[in-house]
């Protein structure tokens, strides 16, 4: 039984690349495929929004001297080729799927229209957002916290490679403390690098409760949808 009647996936670039160093991996990309396949069976409205750090990270590339708005625009179409190729693989499980970019490319995929997304969620198809939120200076999980209020939805699941969150980076620290709980005041004020600070400074102001868990765990985004506790809970 789903406690949750329409919820929003996060989804990194890095969780589409497996093992690998850079790009998609097809093994990688049909086991997500059917982790949301089995939510999708449970009657729940999803949307998802992915990530491009599998292919170009704008950040990275401002870094070492790229103009910055250049290196985003590339990082959001970064996000496009993982949303095409995402949806490739729900379609080949049969989930109807549609990708909404956020930059105009109307051969490729439909351009983002708010009540034509929710018309999509309401008759069961699979909503994938891509280019962000198609400005510069904003990342994928800012626009995975705006899409999320846009389309109503009631919690964001960020998938991750790690279990929740910790006090501090536990591929670095054996020591690290899983953190069950937390407000998202406490996560602004240690500066916890679950999410950047803008995106959880707009779930904070707009209440809207995040889960973050670990995606390699089967079973996990199916767990979630149900109510059970799993990963971390960011919300108050």
């Amino acid at each position: 039984m789903a406690a949750y009647k329409r919820v929003l996936l996060k989804l990194s670039g890095e969780a589409l690349m497996g093992d690998q160093g850079f790009g998609i991996c097809p093994t990688m990309m049909a086991y997500v495929a059917e982790e949301i396949r089995s939510v999708v069976e449970m009657k729940v409205q999803l949307a998802i929004v992915v990530g491009g750090g599998n292919i170009f990270r704008g950040v990275a590339a401002s870094s070492f001297g790229m103009e910055r708005t250049s290196a985003d625009h590339m990082g959001m179409l970064a996000t496009v080729l993982n949303s095409l190729a995402l949806q490739d693989a729900l379609e080949k499980t049969g989930i109807q799927t549609r990708v909404q970019t956020a930059i105009s490319m109307h051969e490729v995929a439909e351009p983002y229209i708010l009540r034509r997304a929710l018309r999509h969620l309401d008759k069961g198809r699979v909503v994938i957002f891509a280019a962000g939120s198609g400005n510069p200076y904003f990342t994928t999980d800012t626009a995975a916290v705006l899409r999320a209020k846009e389309i109503h939805a009631e919690i964001l699941l960020k998938a991750t490679k790690v279990n929740g969150l910790y006090d501090s980076d536990p591929e670095r620290n054996a020591d690290a403390r899983f953190i069950r709980t937390i407000h998202y005041m406490e996560v602004l004020e240690r500066q916890l690098k679950v999410m950047d600070m803008t995106a959880i400074s707009l779930a904070m102001d707009n209440h809207l409760p995040l889960v973050v868990f670990n995606l390699k765990e089967k079973g996990n985004i199916r767990k979630v949808v149900s109510g059970e506790t799993v990963g971390t809970l960011i919300d108050g």
